[in-house]
């Protein structure tokens, strides 16, 4: 698979991994063996960053698309994510209220669906 491909399934930023990895191609065994036994390089990307958006969004609780409308378009490190955390800017406290209120339509639309929910 294509490098890319495979640091998307890793969890890492492209540019931050060794030229090695970026200039070939990954092997599903490799890619497996990646995940059971990371080398340095990757568990020190995995803790430090820079993270990709994805990453970013889980660990800050917000969603892509409120990084975006946040303006935040760059990998963040993890010491980045650490200090909005307990800056809490007013953009960050309200895309996570959006998101809780998103998971919590969700959760109510799943259970409808499912039968648990009750009609009016």
């Amino acid at each position: 698979m294509k490098p890319a491909t495979a640091a998307k399934k890793l969890g890492v930023h492209l540019d931050a991994t060794p030229a090695e990895f970026r200039d070939g191609m990954v092997s599903r065994d490799e890619l497996d063996a990646l995940q059971a036994d990371p080398p340095a390089w990757l568990r020190e990307l995995r803790r430090d960053g820079p993270h990709p958006r994805p990453v970013v969004a889980d660990r800050l609780g917000v969603s892509i698309s409120g990084l975006a409308r946040a303006e935040i378009t760059e990998p963040l490190t993890t010491a980045q994510i650490t200090a909005l955390k307990e800056e809490q800017p007013e953009w960050l406290r309200r895309e996570r209220n959006l998101r809780a209120q998103v998971q919590r339509e969700d959760a109510r639309l799943r259970a409808e669906r499912s039968g648990g929910g009750s009609t009016p």
